[in-house]
């Protein structure tokens, strides 16, 4: 048995789901752990490109089947239109291969409509969140108030806490909350019917899976500066993204994991709000954004982008030690003559310690560049190490050394193929 478990080093959007369909080809399971339907990966496999966001993208896998553990928020609709487009697409027996832990929160529309509320409450202080109600889930599960999948087969039991739900908010906003409780309850008196064949015992799924032969492979959402405790807060997700998040959302046991991957864009780049110290906004930002087709998967929007910043890749590492990375989209940087690396923060000339929690420090620290000759060369669809141009190589190697922790793989094009594994 293997578990390979494969988390975002920055601000997400890195390109996990590529190294998660790659391991997957040889994985039994495939599950998710945390987050809901604001996640965002795109695979394209022989030309065809599939967009998942609450699903694992280890169903392009035949033969994988996929598991939604019990840290997940999770919005039921999403959950059917997105089997649906997969099918759609030719990948087969998916809703065969698809379970999902009975503990989950369930996200119901209540929510979205809270989200956005919220946001424009916030103002010029709004999160930038994706507005699909993934905090005021999180928030009613906290608060003891949420609803479990377990409710959903109850029908009267669910009626009422989705009604003391609705009363709180109707108290909270007023006519500004515009949510059809009737239309909701309506839906689920059919997914009452539908859901079940889905719904398992999570903790016991996942016990018996590890005490299986089966190769798991983990893929996390969102990414670790994302975390609700030890990201960019408070423009952070509601969920751990951390690999201890994993853990308790899936019930792992920590000794059987095998690999934790860090999952590293050869830049930069954040969607929503929020600090981003090597952001640029000029010439080079418009030039990354560009050439790596930078907008979201989950919002089409238009992502904030910048130099690599090895402060927050080396922090990331401090909480989830990394076994190893995968740098991904080096070829995204083939045409820049000189390229920079975010190497340090300092104020008054002396250099922090680590990624500051402090707003006030972070907002006056000055970032330290590493300046290294670009490659000029293109590396796209490199299947070896030896086939990156030397240049390209001492960016690998100086990032490596410079985090602690060896680049296993590096994303040369966004094809399943383009891929260099090193041992």
């Amino acid at each position: 048995m293997t578990i390979t478990v494969i988390l975002g080093a920055q601000w997400g959007d890195e390109g996990k789901g590529k190294l998660v369909d790659g391991q997957c080809q040889e994985a039994q399971l495939c599950a998710r752990a945390a987050g809901g339907n604001n996640a965002g990966h795109l695979v394209r496999v022989n030309g065809v490109s599939y967009s998942f966001h609450l699903l694992p993208s280890g169903l392009i896998n035949p033969t994988c089947l996929n598991f939604i553990g019990s840290g997940v928020v999770f919005h039921v609709p999403s959950f059917f239109s997105e089997l649906a487009e997969l099918e759609a697409k030719g990948l087969s027996a998916v809703h065969d291969r698809i379970l999902v832990s009975d503990r989950v929160n369930v996200l119901l529309d209540l929510h979205v409509a809270v989200d956005g509320l919220e946001e424009r409450e916030l103002g010029d202080a709004a999160i930038g969140t994706t507005r699909r109600g993934i905090g005021p889930c999180y928030q009613t599960s906290r608060a003891r108030t949420g609803i479990k999948m377990t409710d959903v087969f109850y029908p009267d039991l669910f009626e009422q806490k989705v009604r003391r739900l609705a009363d709180g908010y109707q108290k909270r906003f007023g006519e500004l909350f515009e949510y059809d409780i009737e239309a909701e309850l309506a839906r689920f008196n059919e997914y009452r019917e539908t859901l079940p064949k889905y719904v398992v015992d999570g903790v016991s799924f996942m016990r018996s899976a590890q005490e299986s032969n089966a190769n798991i492979v983990i893929e996390g959402a969102n990414a670790l500066m994302l975390d609700a405790d030890y990201g960019s807060y408070p423009f952070v997700t509601s969920s751990s993204t951390t690999l201890a998040g994993i853990i308790g959302g899936l019930t792992l046991n920590p000794k059987n994991i095998t690999e934790t991957v860090g999952v590293v864009k050869a830049y930069t780049t954040r969607v929503g709000a929020g600090a981003f110290k090597t952001e640029d906004t000029e010439e080079i930002g418009t030039k990354l954004q560009e050439i790596g087709r930078e907008w979201g998967t989950s919002t089409r929007r238009r992502r904030r982008c910048g130099w690599l910043d090895l402060v927050v890749v080396k922090y990331s590492n401090s909480i989830n030690y990394y076994t190893s990375l995968n740098l991904t989209k080096l070829d995204v940087l083939d045409t820049f003559e000189t390229i920079k690396i975010a190497i340090a923060y300092t104020i008054g000339g002396e250099e922090l310690d680590s990624y500051p929690a402090d707003l006030n420090i972070l907002n006056q620290a000055e970032v330290v560049y590493h300046e290294m000759p670009g490659w000029q060369k293109p590396t796209t669809n490199a299947r070896t190490y030896d086939d990156l141009p030397k240049e390209a190589r001492d960016y690998v190697e100086y990032i490596e050394k410079f985090v602690g922790v060896k680049i296993k793989y590096i994303g040369t094009g966004p094809d399943r193929d383009a891929m260099i594994q090193r041992p």
